[in-house]
């Protein structure tokens, strides 16, 4: 009785070659001569590549209104076909449209994929002992540890070879999440996504929900999942040899869906200093955003014509972030001549040097220092009275409108007299703190400092910066703007400049930085290599590693931090986070 199953598969065989035989086909052995084909080579194809492997993934969505439309974006651009995936996708307790957004992109999408599995849930909004939409209690976990479940089951029975559904810390974390170190290692624990081999006999072992027998740790679906791959003898692993994708920072309990949102922009705009923008997907509607100007009666950025990919990716940066701003374009300091220099009667400063390498002002620092001085006239012009400047290669901080527009109303709220704040800069004193101002958090009075990456100028300030005349004994505007205000430490340079009262603060912590510094993938400087400003044809276009202005904030001394301008330290949140970065 057990060969009977083999006797169909036995027929078979023998009725094909018999059919083969009887329709003429003719075969030989390798080492067999064929006389009538002695001078024909026998056709031999190749086998056909394997099939892709078959992977379910899956979308467990709550409250991610905000985010899903990026994330399915970056789904349908995953370079595998899609007939190949599968798509498992559950929500539930949600006070957004999460379920409407991933009921219309399924509907849209299902023919593409293999084979879709939808499972929302309407009703409750919320768990009956959460604190907040970002609040994990115990109901919650086990929720979400019985969808994990679920979809585990639904890939072992339907047709996956994987399942896709973070990195708990080893003494290796940091050299391993910042790229120092790459490969695949082995690690205790991985947060939040998964990519399981259903091939291996292991996995049927593997279970979400319920906990292993023996499991008495906290209740949590990603350490259960990794007691359960302990006990199956299955060792996780972390890769990081591709960049895969980006992980928002998980949420304390108490913070809103507002502060995710937050965490998403933020996301999306660092994404973008080195790559391409997350683009939503085609096949969800998208809530339009409108951008302002923070308060500020004006908003500049500028940007060097032929640097349109520092424009393209600055303008797509604010608008994620809603802000409007007007470009200004740039001088382009390798395109003035001598006789543009005679005509605008610029002279270089008498004995200025730079202060690492020596030379002489460049035509990239003249450059920079017009397109500047083109903004501070239009201040003047426009009597514009609380302006916004930004350079085009800045990263932004975190919550960086939200954070900009307090502390400009609590500027206003004291009635501060100010001229120019600092938002962005290189602090070159950094032996003393800096003086905090009274009653306005997160300000401080500004020393000695490099770069003009962003700063608010008011319309007194702009002209007084204007009314100095600084052509006919111009050094670099970042040289120059701490002249303004009494602050550089060559008095020679100053004694040039009668009226040095410009009232300067600064943020602390500061609001945006440079995108790349000295020696890093990526960097670049238009002032820095250029030519002689008086003679063309002597390059500074030196070994950029040397190029110390450019550098990485110093390291500044623990009694020179400026720890008076900052607020008191929140009081620690006793529920803990689903973070572990």
């Amino acid at each position: 009785m057990a060969a009977r199953p083999a006797a169909p598969l036995a027929w078979a065989l023998l009725l094909l070659s018999w059919t083969l035989l009887r329709g003429g086909c003719r075969g030989r052995f390798a080492a067999e001569a064929d006389s009538e084909d002695d001078e024909e080579e026998a056709v031999v194809f190749p086998e056909s590549p394997l099939q892709r492997p078959t992977v379910l993934v899956v979308v467990l969505a709550r409250n991610a209104a905000h985010t899903l439309p990026h994330f399915l974006g970056c789904l349908e651009r995953l370079d595998y076909p899609k007939s190949r995936m599968a798509i498992w996708a559950a929500t539930d307790h949600n006070v957004d449209n999460t379920t409407e957004i991933l009921r219309e992109w399924l509907k849209n999408v299902q023919k593409a994929y293999h084979y879709v599995e939808w499972r929302p849930m309407d009703e409750p909004e919320s768990y009956p002992d959460e604190i907040g939409p970002k609040h994990w209690p115990a109901s919650r976990f086990a929720h979400v540890m019985k969808l994990r479940q679920a979809a585990l089951r639904t890939a072992r029975e339907k047709w996956s070879d994987y399942i896709l559904g973070f990195y708990k810390r080893t003494p290796d974390y940091l050299q391993i999440r910042e790229w120092k170190r790459l490969g695949c290692f082995p690690v205790p624990m991985v947060h939040s996504t998964f990519l399981i081999d259903l091939r291996k006999e292991a996995s049927d072992k593997l279970v979400f929900y319920p906990p292993h027998q023996d499991y008495t740790w906290t209740f949590d679906d990603i350490i259960v999942f990794a007691f359960s791959s302990r006990q199956a003898g299955i060792q996780m692993y972390l890769c990081n040899r591709e960049h895969y994708g980006y992980l928002p920072i998980p949420l304390k309990p108490h913070q809103t869906l507002e502060e995710d949102i937050e965490n998403l922009i933020h996301v999306q705009i660092e994404a973008m200093i080195d790559g391409p923008p997350m683009e939503p997907s085609q096949f969800v509607s998208v809530v339009p955003k409108y951008p302002d100007k923070m308060g500020f009666d004006e908003i500049f950025m500028i940007n060097l014509k032929r640097r349109k990919d520092r424009r393209d990716r600055m303008l797509r940066t604010l608008y994620e972030q809603e802000i409007e701003v007007k470009i200004v374009e740039a001088v382009d300091g390798k395109a003035l001549n001598t006789s543009q220099l005679k005509a605008l009667n610029i002279e270089m400063l008498p004995g200025y040097r730079d202060p690492y390498s020596s030379r002489p002002l460049t035509r990239g620092e003249i450059g920079c220092f017009l397109s500047h001085y083109s903004v501070w006239k239009e201040v003047i012009d426009r009597e514009l009275e609380k302006t916004l400047v930004i350079e085009d290669d800045v990263r932004f901080e975190h919550q960086f409108k939200k954070k900009l527009m307090k502390l400009m109303d609590d500027i206003d709220r004291v009635q501060l007299d100010w001229e120019l704040i600092y938002i962005g800069r290189k602090r070159m004193q950094v032996k003393e703190p800096e003086k905090a101002v009274p009653n306005v958090v997160n300000l401080v009075e500004a020393d000695y400092s490099y770069w003009t990456l962003g700063y608010v100028i008011s319309l007194e300030g702009a002209q007084k910066l204007v009314g100095a005349n600084p052509f006919g004994k111009m050094l670099p505007v970042d040289e120059f703007l701490p002249i303004m205000y009494n602050k550089h430490p060559v008095a020679e340079y100053m004694e040039h400049y009668e009226s040095r009262d410009l009232k300067a603060f600064s943020a602390e912590p500061l609001l945006i930085y440079p995108t790349h510094y000295t020696g890093q993938p990526g960097y670049l400087s238009d002032t820095e290599t250029s030519t002689i400003w008086d003679n063309e044809t002597v390059a500074t276009d030196w070994d950029r590693t040397h190029a110390w202005k450019s550098r990485k904030q110093s390291r500044i001394h623990r009694n020179a931090k400026n720890t008076e301008a900052l607020p008191p330290p929140a009081s620690l949140d006793t529920a803990p986070s689903r973070d572990e970065l």
